[in-house]
């Protein structure tokens, strides 16, 4: 190996090392995402079997940080980094350049680790598209502080009227929850509140049914503990919109979040008229949930105004109702007094 290529080699597994740290990091401590974190540091462990392939010493000899005329070259972007998910993204960008660099120029000298770096520069674009998009479909619903079910049998107006008025209230993300409509009339009904919602600016939910979720182009879907599991979700949903799931216990709580889901929902808190009959973990659980994970945990069931101080004090981020604000008189202002304390 001619030493000018052992430095380029060099340089250029630092720079992928360096990246899969910094990935790796963000899976772990921003998104709380041990699937995530695992495939990077998977990733970081197979670059290290390529560099074992060749000799440490010649690319240690070779290697002239202070000669090296790059070291002195920099553009304003690169110290400017608005947040940990912009680091993550540059990081994430020059993995893979890192990566072709030292294929291509193996080929003059080893074919076979050129071979082997490919493979994990493949490998690196779909890390980029787990872990980026995991931490995009986490922000776009880290907002969220009310999220109102949508049930037309329920409302005490016309449901899309009644839905409209939810937003102006302060919900910030709407979920269709209906269970006696045929397949036509359902799809019809999600592209109407599906459409409501984004002119807007909120999210839409569709419960149940990851199929309509796709037809009707909501924000995601929302799955029961008897609904498909997350993984098959995703198959059909795709890579960008959001998966919630209900749990109603730690056990629960704990399967469902080592699927990887993009929001749990907890509960129910109280007695709620929606399901009166339902065991109620209360607050308790609640508390448990947001101990132990970072990603939106939504508080559910029999939640009124008075209730929601002690929801705060059990780390409520966001809430969701039903006919609390659906079934009021004047929806707006029953959306308005179940709003968390937070930004907007």
């Amino acid at each position: 190996m001619q030493p000018s290529i052992a430095r380029i080699i060099d340089a250029n597994f630092n720079r992928a090392r360096e990246a899969l740290r910094v990935m790796e990091d963000y899976a772990r401590f921003v998104l709380d995402d041990p699937a995530g974190c695992e495939a990077v540091k998977s990733a970081r462990h197979q670059l290290a079997d390529c560099l074992r392939c060749l000799p440490l010493e010649s690319l240690l000899t070779a290697r002239d940080t202070p000669g090296d005329v790059g070291t002195r070259i920099t553009t304003a972007g690169e110290r400017d980094r608005p947040d940990a998910r912009s680091a993550c993204i540059a990081a994430a960008k020059r993995l893979p350049e890192a990566l072709r660099t030292i294929e291509e120029y193996a080929k003059t000298f080893d074919p076979n680790l050129a071979a082997k770096v490919e493979a994990l520069r493949y490998h690196a674009y779909q890390l980029e598209q787990q872990v980026l998009l995991r931490g995009t479909r986490a922000a776009r619903f880290a907002r969220v502080r009310l999220y109102v079910l949508i049930t037309a049998s329920l409302c005490r107006q016309d449901w899309l009227a009644t839905a409209a008025e939810a937003i102006a209230g302060g919900a910030g993300c709407l979920q269709l929850r209906e269970k006696d409509f045929e397949d036509r009339e359902l799809l019809t009904r999600a592209r109407w509140l599906v459409a409501l919602c984004r002119e807007h600016g909120v999210l839409s939910i569709i419960n149940d049914r990851p199929d309509l979720a796709v037809l009707s182009d909501a924000d995601g879907v929302h799955l029961g503990q008897t609904d498909l599991p997350v993984a098959d979700a995703r198959r059909v949903v795709g890579p960008d919109r959001l998966i919630g799931v209900s749990t109603h216990n730690p056990e629960q709580f704990r399967a469902a979040l080592a699927e990887r889901p993009d929001y749990l929902a907890v509960g129910p808190m109280f007695p709620s008229p929606t399901k009166p009959q339902d065991h109620v973990p209360g607050p308790d659980l609640l508390r448990l949930a947001t101990g132990e994970t970072r990603i939106p945990v939504v508080a559910i069931g029999g939640i009124t105004p008075d209730r929601l101080a002690i929801l705060a004090s059990a780390g409520a981020g966001c809430v969701s109702v039903c006919s609390a604000v659906i079934g009021a008189d004047d929806v707006r202002d029953a959306a308005g007094r179940l709003l968390l304390p937070g930004e907007p």
